[in-house]
């Protein structure tokens, strides 16, 4: 961890907590489920924070409504735009969909069909683009001056990272004081926003990010103390095919995160399969990535009380057979 001072940083405590009030009432609040398999197999107790059962099955809503719901009323008017592979493009979606905004979503045209269609039965307009040959932030922005519209990018704005950390938030609310928990990382929007509220409900936690071997731009990042970059990550974790950190959630990281692993794509599949065969629930690679970490012995705490967050159930099952 960082010693940067919190009130040098672009999200506190504070943003998190506000970003809960506005939440109250329109995100849902997702269960903790438990295992005593899991509890068995890691010697220690496991705390799931099952955001694949949030609204559009992903913990990115709550980010999204958080920064949709804080524009005036002539960016309200014009709309917003942003770009995704899936998530995230399916929470700025629903979240303009319930606050009256009109969305534009750049999409890459290998995104997950689940997901694209989500995108578009939530009354979004989506541009494809061949992500091996085409810049996603370079046409949202041209697209974003040619019509006048706000970006809301997937991670690396204050009101996305709030919105993120109120799963941390609520899971501690839910289970009280933990010794660590796992997080999903891609961008690290809520990994960043988590560490936040996690650090401050639970002191003495360790926060640990998990990404995927292909995808290890934030585990080398953290290490160096400077930001590294993986173009085209190619893994099955579709969620956390991000080039890099962001301006924002980078120093977030370095100041609240204890550590990031990696896990490999057999090992998330291992996983997935897990606790979709033991707890009988639906989850996407991207939100196995903390289960894999603790499941497959990337990381091991016997007798600590883990918290894990589940980021998303979006999976494709067509696509996915083919892994499996």
């Amino acid at each position: 961890m960082g010693t940067t001072s919190d009130q040098a940083l672009p999200v506190s405590y504070a943003d998190v907590a506000a970003a809960a009030a506005r939440l109250q009432g329109i995100a849902h609040v997702t269960p903790v489920l438990t295992s005593q398999a899991v509890d068995e197999r890691s010697h220690a107790a496991v705390y799931f924070k099952c955001e694949n059962f949030q609204r559009m099955g992903a913990f990115k809503f709550r980010g999204a409504y958080n920064a949709l719901s804080q524009l005036d009323a002539d960016q309200k008017r014009r709309g917003v735009i942003a770009f995704s592979s899936g998530n995230h493009a399916q929470a700025v979606a629903l979240a303009g969909k319930r606050l009256g905004i009109r969305a534009l979503i750049v999409m890459p045209q290998d995104a997950p069909q689940v997901k694209l269609a989500a995108t578009r039965d939530y009354g979004a307009e989506v541009v494809t683009y061949d992500p091996a040959a085409e810049d996603r932030e370079a046409i949202a922005q041209a697209l974003a001056v040619e019509r006048g519209l706000t970006l809301i990018p997937p991670f690396d704005h204050p009101h996305v990272v709030a919105g993120q950390g109120t799963a941390a938030l609520e899971l501690i609310q839910q289970t009280g004081p933990l010794d660590y928990l796992l997080v999903p990382c891609g961008g690290g929007g809520l990994l960043s926003g988590s560490a936040i509220a996690a650090n401050h409900l639970s002191p003495g936690i360790k926060v640990i990010g998990v990404e995927p071997a292909a995808g290890d731009d934030v585990a080398r990042s953290f290490r160096s103390k400077t930001l590294q970059t993986v173009d085209h990550p190619d893994t099955i974790a579709d969620g956390a095919r991000t080039r890099c950190a962001g301006s924002v959630t980078f120093p977030l990281i370095l100041h609240h995160v204890h550590d990031v692993l990696t896990v490999t794509d057999e090992q998330l599949l291992a996983a997935m399969l897990f606790l979709w065969e033991r707890m009988k629930i639906v989850i996407e690679p991207t939100g196995a990535l903390g289960a894999a970490a603790l499941l497959e012995g990337a990381f091991s705490a016997p007798g600590k009380r883990i918290g894990i967050i589940v980021s998303g159930g979006n999976v494709d099952l067509k696509a996915l057979c083919a892994y499996l």
